[in-house]
Parts: C-alpha cells; sequence; structure tokens
C-alpha cells in the first residue's frame, strides 16, 4: 500500500468516526428523553404497558411507511424473522425493565445506573474474541464507572438506600443493563449490510408485539387516552423512538459496539437535565460531579484513538 493510499484509509476512517460520533450523540438526545416522557405520559393516567404498547405500534407504522416510500429491497424471512425476535424481542426486554424503575427510582439514578452497561459490551466482546479489551479501553470504562458510582452513590443506611422500593428499582435497572450489554454486540452481528431503516422497522414491530401481549395480558390496554398522554407518546415514538433508532444502528456500524456503548455514556447526563427541566427533579453536584467523568471517558476514546491490529 502507498502512502497515498494509507492516507486515503486513515482519512476514510477519521471520516467514519466522526460520522458515527454524530449519529451516536443525536440518538443520545433522543434515548435521553425517554424515561421523562415516559413518566409524563403515566402521569397522565395511561398505564406504563399501554404506553409502550401504543409508542412502538405507532413507530413500527411510521418506519413502514418510509421503508415502503423509499423501496427498499425486501430481507430473505429467515433474516427478517431473526430481527422481529431477536431484535424486537431484546429490545422490549430492556426498556421494560429499565422503564419499570421509574416508578421506584428518578429518572437520573436510572440513567445512571443502566450505564454500567459498557462492561458488559465489553465483556460479550471479550468472549466472542471480537474486539480486545486494551488499556485505553479500561481507563475509559473505569472513567464512566466513577462516573455512575459519584452520581448514584453507595448505600450507607438510612435515606433512599433503606428504602426496599429502591433496590427493586436499582435490581430493574442494572437488570437491563446487563440485556443491553448483550444486545448490542448481538444486533450489530445481524446488521450485516442490511439497510438500517428496515432492520429498525423489523425489531419495532418484534418490540410492539411484545408490549401488546403485555398491556393484553394486564388488561391496562387502551386507547382512550387523554391529549396529554397522547401528546406525550408521539414524542416517544419520533423523537425518542425512530429518530434515535435509526442514529445509532448508523452510529453503530461506523464505531463498533464498544465505542458507541462509551460515547452514548452522555446520555444519563443528559436525561438527569431534562428530568430536571421538566419533572423538576433536583440536579444535585453529585450527579454534575459523575456527569464530568463520564464526559472524560467519552473524550479519551475520541481524541485518542486506539488502533486496533
Amino acid at each position: 500500500m502507498t502512502t497515498s493510499d494509507t492516507a486515503q484509509a486513515e482519512s476514510a476512517r477519521n471520516a467514519a468516526y466522526t460520522a458515527g460520533t454524530t449519529f451516536t450523540l443525536l440518538a443520545a438526545i433522543g434515548f435521553a428523553a425517554v424515561s421523562t416522557l415516559t413518566a409524563l405520559a403515566i402521569s397522565y393516567g395511561a398505564s406504563l404497558p399501554n404506553v409502550l404498547t401504543w409508542r412502538y405500534v405507532l413507530a413500527s407504522i411510521v418506519l413502514t411507511v418510509f421503508v415502503g416510500a423509499r423501496g427498499y429491497q425486501r430481507l430473505p424471512a429467515r433474516e427478517m424473522m431473526k430481527f422481529i425476535v431477536i431484535g424486537g424481542g431484546g429490545q422490549a426486554l430492556l426498556v421494560g425493565l429499565a422503564l419499570s424503575s421509574i416508578a421506584y427510582i428518578p429518572v437520573a439514578t436510572l440513567a445512571f445506573l443502566f450505564y454500567t452497561y459498557p462492561a458488559w459490551v465489553t465483556l460479550v466482546q471479550a468472549v466472542r474474541g471480537a474486539e480486545a479489551f486494551t488499556a485505553r479501553r479500561g481507563v475509559a470504562l473505569a472513567l464512566s464507572f466513577a462516573g455512575i458510582v459519584v452520581t448514584v452513590g453507595l448505600p450507607t443506611g438510612g435515606g433512599p438506600a433503606s428504602d426496599s422500593g429502591y433496590w427493586t428499582g436499582v435490581a430493574l435497572a442494572l437488570g437491563a443493563a446487563v440485556v443491553y450489554g448483550a444486545y448490542i454486540p448481538t444486533m450489530m452481528h445481524l446488521q450485516k449490510t442490511y439497510p438500517v431503516p428496515v432492520t429498525s422497522a423489523l425489531a419495532k414491530i418484534g418490540a410492539a408485539a411484545c408490549f401488546l401481549v403485555w398491556s393484553a395480558s394486564d388488561q391496562s390496554f387502551d386507547y382512550a387516552l387523554s391529549q396529554p398522554a397522547w401528546l406525550a407518546i408521539a414524542a416517544l415514538t419520533i423523537f425518542s423512538t425512530v429518530l434515535p433508532s435509526v442514529f445509532f444502528l448508523s452510529g453503530l456500524i461506523r464505531l463498533g459496539p464498544v465505542r458507541t456503548a462509551i460515547v452514548s455514556t452522555v446520555e444519563p447526563f443528559l436525561t438527569a437535565i431534562i428530568g430536571a427541566a421538566v419533572l423538576a427533579q433536583h440536579i444535585t453536584p453529585r450527579v454534575f460531579g459523575g456527569g464530568a467523568l463520564i464526559v472524560a471517558a467519552v473524550l479519551l476514546l475520541q481524541f485518542r484513538r486506539e488502533r486496533v491490529a
């Protein structure tokens, strides 16, 4: 390979990293509003299963119409079922676990507990032999975890930590993180060269089916919702489901699962800010300190990129 070819390859990699980072950060903004918008919809009288059902049904319709209008080629039936069952089922599981926790813990606490998932991503990738666990990734993850500890704190007796409901919320949030840690590399493997809107639509259809079963089983499925509830669900559908899902997968295929996971750690800080602005949940200096450590992890990854053999 000539010097010119090497320079062109390096330029292409840098362009991919820049585009991937931009897509991932846009997705983070949309995803950061999920718990706040869900909490708003629930406060207007809708149940969590019903909110999630309509969120994913509407998202499925929007994405399916978009895919049909753009004339994307149909995937083989076997591949379609993988995205519906694995992509949709996995998405429903992690979303259901995470958003069930907001009945017990604040949205900021959920966000930072959920962001233990880069460790699980790294573990899954290391076990699969897909990506090496480098020292730089270790430092970035250590900064992320330090930010989580600073933000959430440790059980000391008294306060929220003495409430059993608090630990239910913690368990739900951490369970979602574990599922997400396995979900990211799984979706990366399934994605291959398929168009992102097509695979996103299939995953949304699978998730919608799961949530419809949930809302029907607990008899909370309903379409006679208040106008504010519908507005919150509409915002969830467009700005926190359809657009960020496409952005996220677009970033994922450019950055890889571990880089995507670490760049996305800005999301809990954004969640805390949105929760404070909309739900009047106070952001303490502890939250700001933890957020600074998480941003430091992102900067470390982006400005000192490792070279993987």
